[in-house]
């Protein structure tokens, strides 16, 4: 609204300045032909005066009926419509006012035919003048509202994205509760403590679109202790990483569904130890983090593997960065590497 109200302000001033500079140029070419000062500003301001009050009413129209396909059509017949109207208008009342002057009379009818002729093209000037204007008005509100809806569409996939990386998690570790209780009551109660710290800060953490690295390894080690647990000592990890890439940002949740599949692809066809090795780094503008595990190549595929944990990550990778290649993955010697690449935004 507060648009447009200053569009319609825009257009009222350009309107004014329009038809009083004509009215100028009109008083000055009847000053040449010998017409008094006082004849020629009176008929000035009544033709153009009735032409820039009708233009007024047709940009304000504009606002409310904006034509689409047939808008120069109607740009041409309402113009022809103004000017036959506004000159038999004037013509009344130039007569009405300075009748008993038969010089200015003869002056005045002399040139109606080239004066109706200037009146189209200037009405029909300034009627396009505010057909573009609300027509690149609409347009913008129209791209604005196409933003906000893709927006939201973007905003709600990412959100449903994150709210499916949990529940197959939590199942796995109710399970595993289920199981210590009989045989390892304390061990039960321990990893239900854990997991309520790690749904709380899931719940946190939904309501920010960033976090900084830091906050993320916190929320990952909460996420470690609660998969020791279940793994025991067969689950070992190593985290490395630059003191400068702790307070880098990148995307909440974003790194607990990669160390699932990498725990996921190590150890759930073997019977060995395993340790799933993260490292971060700045690397130019990117924060750069690398997840590998040992995988049993006679057993797993982790390439087939990449399933909807991977998937979804470079999925919100895309919808956040417009880009495919944040997410790769290799497998070299028995070893499966994720890599994901986090640009800095300024």
């Amino acid at each position: 609204m507060a648009n447009t109200t200053t569009a319609v302000k825009s257009l009222v001033r350009i309107n004014i300045i329009w038809w009083a500079v004509c009215a100028t140029i009109r008083a000055a070419i009847l000053l040449q032909q010998n017409v008094t000062f006082p004849q020629a500003i009176v008929e000035s301001v009544l033709t153009f005066g009735l032409l820039g009050a009708c233009c007024m009413f047709i940009i304000n129209n504009m606002r409310y009926y904006l034509p689409k396909q047939e808008k120069y059509y109607y740009v041409l017949i309402i113009s022809l419509a103004i000017s036959g109207l506004c000159l038999f208008i004037s013509k009344w009342l130039v007569k009405l006012l300075l009748g008993k002057d038969a010089h200015f009379i003869q002056v005045f009818e002399d040139g109606l035919a080239i004066r109706f002729g200037i009146s189209f093209l200037l009405v029909g000037c300034m009627s396009m003048v505010g057909l573009l204007w609300y027509t690149q008005e609409d347009q913008q509100l129209m791209n604005q509202r196409k933003i906000d809806a893709e927006k939201l569409t973007k905003e709600a996939e990412l959100f449903k994205l994150r709210q499916q990386l949990q529940p197959h998690f939590l199942f796995n570790s109710l399970n595993s509760i289920s199981a210590l209780i009989g045989s390892q009551p304390e061990k039960a109660r321990h990893m239900i403590q854990q997991l309520s710290d790690f749904l709380r800060g899931t719940l946190r953490k939904d309501e920010h679109q960033w976090s900084t690295l830091k906050e993320e390894l916190e929320y990952l080690a909460l996420y470690l202790d609660i998969e020791k647990v279940r793994f025991g000592h067969r689950l070992q990890t190593s985290i490395e990483h630059d003191e400068a890439a702790l307070q880098t940002k990148l995307p909440s949740l974003l790194l607990q569904p990669v160390v699932e599949n990498a725990i996921k692809f190590g150890l759930y066809d073997t019977v060995d130890d395993v340790c799933i090795h993260i490292q971060a780094n700045v690397v130019e503008t990117m924060l750069q983090v690398t997840i590998q595990n040992p995988f049993d190549p006679e057993t797993s595929q982790p390439l087939q593997g990449t399933g909807f944990g991977l998937a979804s990550i470079k999925r919100r990778l895309f919808l956040l960065f417009a880009r495919h290649d944040l997410l790769q993955t290799k497998t070299e010697n028995d070893i499966f590497t994720t890599t994901i690449y986090i640009p800095q935004l300024t």
